[in-house]
C-alpha cells in the first residue's frame, strides 16, 4: 500500500502538539512561530539562488512544517484545519485560471496577469483603496515595489523615464538641504523619498529591487572577504587610499575566479 506522506506528516505534527507530545511544540502559537515562517522562507530562497536542489527540498520541507503547524494550531482553536487551507487554495487557483478551467481565451502571460488582477479585485471587493492589501510584515523595499505597482495600475505613472530621473535628482537635492539644516527627522524623510524613487526606477525597467539589493549585498560581502584575505595588516590600519587599492585588487581577484 502506498503511504500518504502528507497525511502522515499532519499526524506527526498533531502528535507533537498533543498533551503527551513535545513541550516546545505544545507551547507554540501563531505569534511565536512568526519569526520561523520568515526565516524558513528566506532560507528556501537562498537554496533557490544557490541552485542546490537537495537543499531546496529540505528547505521547502521546513516551510511546509510552518504551514502545517499553523494549521494544526488553528484546528485546535476550532478556526480551520489543513484541509480547509488546501480547499481554499484549490478554489482560488481554479477561479483565477479561467483560461485553464473555464472558457476564457488568453494569448500571453500578460493576459493571464490582467485576468488574475481583475478576478482578485472581484474577490476583494470589500477593499476601498488601491493601497489596501499590502502586507505590513514584508520588507520596506518589497512594500515599496508593491505600492508603486498598485499606483501604476490605475495610471499614476511618470510620463517618461527622464522625468523619473529628474524626480530622483530632485530628491537628492532635497536631502542635501535637509542635511544642511541637520534636521535628522527631515533627513530621514528625504532619504525615504530617494529610496522610494529608486524603487520606481527599478520597476520602470522591470528589475526586482529586492533581488537587486540582495545581489549587491552578496557582491559587497564577497569583495570585503577577499580584501580581508589580501590584507597585509589589520584593516583598521589602512588609509582611505590604501583601502581603495585593496578594494580594486579584490575585485580583480574575484573576476579571475569566475
Amino acid at each position: 500500500m502506498e503511504v500518504n506522506e502528507f497525511k502522515e506528516l499532519v499526524e506527526v505534527i498533531a502528535k507533537l502538539r498533543a498533551p503527551d507530545g513535545c513541550p516546545w511544540d505544545r507551547e507554540q502559537t501563531h505569534k511565536t512561530l512568526r519569526p520561523n515562517m520568515l526565516e524558513e522562507a528566506y532560507e528556501a530562497v537562498d537554496a533557490i539562488d544557490s541552485g542546490d536542489l537537495s537543499n531546496l527540498k529540505e528547505e521547502l520541507g521546513d516551510v511546509l512544517l510552518q504551514v502545517v503547524l499553523h494549521a494544526q494550531i488553528a484546528s485546535e482553536e476550532g478556526a480551520f484545519n489543513i484541509e480547509d487551507v488546501a480547499k481554499e487554495l484549490k478554489e482560488k487557483l481554479i477561479h483565477r485560471h479561467p483560461h485553464v478551467f473555464g472558457n476564457t481565451q488568453v494569448n500571453s502571460a500578460d493576459d493571464v496577469i490582467v485576468n488574475w488582477d481583475k478576478l482578485k479585485q472581484e474577490e476583494k471587493s470589500y477593499r476601498k483603496s488601491v493601497m489596501d492589501g499590502i502586507s505590513k510584515a514584508q520588507s520596506a523595499l518589497m512594500s515599496a515595489q508593491k505600492i508603486s505597482k498598485k499606483a501604476v495600475k490605475v495610471g499614476f505613472e511618470w510620463p517618461s523615464e527622464e522625468s523619473l530621473y529628474d524626480c530622483i535628482n530632485s530628491e537628492f537635492e532635497e536631502f542635501k538641504e535637509a542635511e544642511k539644516e541637520q534636521d535628522k527627522e527631515h533627513m530621514e524623510e528625504e532619504l525615504g523619498d530617494i529610496l522610494f524613487a529608486v524603487v520606481n526606477l527599478a520597476r520602470w525597467n522591470k528589475i526586482d529591487a529586492e533581488q537587486a539589493l540582495l545581489s549587491a549585498n552578496k557582491k559587497f560581502m564577497a569583495r570585503f572577504r577577499k580584501m580581508e584575505e589580501l590584507a597585509t595588516k589589520p584593516l583598521t590600519e589602512y588609509s582611505f587610499e590604501e583601502y581603495d587599492v585593496l578594494w580594486k585588487n579584490a575585485k580583480k581577484e574575484l573576476q579571475k575566479d569566475l
